[in-house]
């Protein structure tokens, strides 16, 4: 690859950024990052109907959680900018000239009403209206009118758009990274309009001119723009330069493996499909992100880089640097990808076992008042024990609670398994053992017990049950000897003794 790449990632700040969307800036981060080449942020706001307050800084924030960052665009290494459409949209105007100037193009002065009808008249007969070849020398434009007569409109104020003139009885051979070589017959392409008469530029005509500019060398973005690459492509060949490579992304399908991923999905089945929270700035309705539900973002990452790709091997795990190292366009599939809300659970749970257990200390104890006067050292070690069952920080406490404090009540089937007639002795001779032990380690815990039970030629269920109850309240929990040494000889005879008193 002897040019230097750049890639870009444009979306619009209609809201927050979609998990579909989130994937597509990781692939155009991998491939950038892959090549030493630069991850391009521009921000597509020409629709300012459809702006919503907030979502720009959304969009930097959540690739910033991602760990994707953009190398170059809004108040970063600026080389090409502007990087918002909506402050470029000066430069348009002129290439759409451009267009006209060399027959690519021509003005189109129908009314809404006109193109309505002929919609209209086109449905009632079960066929579709397209403005093209066949029938553009009906309508009124500049290719139909006299040059006189399209004068007379300009100069009167007439509204006008500008359409790109596609080509008749040719067929267009395309390149796709993904999909390989597309044939398209240019008589069933409509001639879209490039410039609108507000005065605003398509996302045609902008993305292609932005994407010249500012020297993207591949385009990278989702199957729903794959309908629009024969126009980009005659757009490249009418302004006479050269096109970017492309790739379409597969889509990403509802768990039920039919149809698109939408919040609503998310919504019916529990699971968040945006990065961050996000609150509406209008109806202030708070829609879950996966920072705020405890998912580690290079879980989330690793999650999103299988969805449509696979590295040709059965390794899933990795990293962000095995990922840039690994990753290739040509290994993405053509196929939708189905969301699995459990596998990005697995991910999490796996990265939850690589995290530092201080760190998980600190951020355990800032969601629970219960540990505020617990020293951090502590709470960390109780972690260490307990993370390879947890899959979010959110769930340690149910796990770890009897570290902390004495049992309140016990499980009613627990107590009625574990204390039978002769268990409140047995606890009392295991109380004056453990009194006794000297030097209170896991390993003189375990000798002692252990030697007392099998001298007595007692069931070691009949022992370690009722033990685990008192020290737990349940029958569940690490092994007992651990917690014993963690919460220490005076609180593990004190709920012994609760236990023999209370059950």
């Amino acid at each position: 690859m002897t040019q230097k790449v750049r890639v870009r990632f444009a979306p619009s700040p209609t809201g927050p950024l979609h998990i579909g969307g989130v994937r597509t800036a990781l692939f155009n981060y991998l491939f950038a990052k892959k090549h030493n080449g630069t991850f391009v942020l521009r921000v597509e706001d020409t629709d300012q109907n459809r702006y919503v307050e907030g979502a720009e800084q959304y969009i930097i924030d959540a690739l910033n959680w991602c760990g994707i960052p953009f190398d170059e665009g809004i108040n970063k290494n600026e080389r090409f900018g502007p990087y918002r459409q909506s402050e470029r949209k000066h430069l348009y105007k002129q290439y759409a000239d451009a267009l006209i100037a060399s027959g690519n193009a021509y003005y189109a002065f129908d009314t809404p009403e006109t193109l309505d009808f002929h919609r209209t008249d086109h449905e009632a007969k079960g066929k579709t209206f397209i403005y093209n070849w066949h029938n553009r020398l009906k309508l009124s434009n500049s290719l139909s009118l006299s040059a006189e007569e399209v004068k007379a409109k300009l100069n009167a104020g007439d509204e006008y758009v500008i359409r790109f003139k596609s080509p008749q009885d040719e067929t267009l051979h395309l390149k796709d990274i993904i999909r390989g070589d597309i044939k398209i017959d240019t008589n069933i392409l409509d001639d879209k309009v490039l410039f609108k008469s507000d005065g605003m530029p398509t996302y045609h005509l902008a993305n292609i001119v932005d994407d010249h500019l500012m020297e993207i060398t591949h385009v990278i973005r989702g199957e729903e723009w794959l309908p629009s690459l024969a126009l980009h492509y005659q757009l490249y060949k009418a302004f006479g330069w050269d096109a970017p490579e492309f790739a379409h992304l597969p889509l990403i399908l509802k768990p039920t493996g039919k149809g698109k991923l939408s919040k609503r999905d998310g919504d019916k089945l529990g699971f968040p499909v945006f990065p961050l929270q996000w609150t509406d700035p209008v109806t202030e309705e708070i829609s879950r992100g996966y920072k705020q539900d405890g998912y580690f973002p290079g879980a989330m990452i690793n999650f999103l880089a299988f969805l449509g790709w696979n590295p040709g091997t059965e390794q899933e795990i990795f990293n962000l640097d095995e990922l840039i190292a690994t990753f290739e366009l040509e290994r993405v599939n053509k196929s939708g990808a189905r969301f699995d809300p459990d596998k990005i659970k697995w991910f999490n749970h796996h990265y939850m076992q690589e995290q530092n257990d201080d760190e998980l200390a600190e951020a355990f104890k800032k969601q629970h008042s219960e540990l505020v006067d617990i020293d951090v050292n502590y709470i960390a070690l109780v972690v260490g024990m307990i993370k390879e069952r947890a899959t979010f920080i959110s769930d340690f406490w149910e796990l770890t609670h009897f570290f902390f404090t004495a049992p309140n009540s016990y499980e009613e089937k627990d107590s009625k398994k574990a204390f039978k007639e002769d268990t409140a002795t047995l606890m009392s001779e295991l109380k004056n053992i453990i009194i006794h032990i000297d030097e209170f380690t896991v390993e003189a815990l375990q000798r002692d017990i252990k030697g007392w039970i099998t001298k007595n030629n007692i069931g070691f269920g009949k022992v370690m049950m009722p033990l685990r109850l008192a020290l737990v309240g349940a029958l569940q929990g690490p092994d007992v000897f651990d917690i014993m040494f963690m919460i220490g000889k005076a609180e593990t005879v004190k709920r012994i003794e609760k236990a023999i008193s209370t059950i």
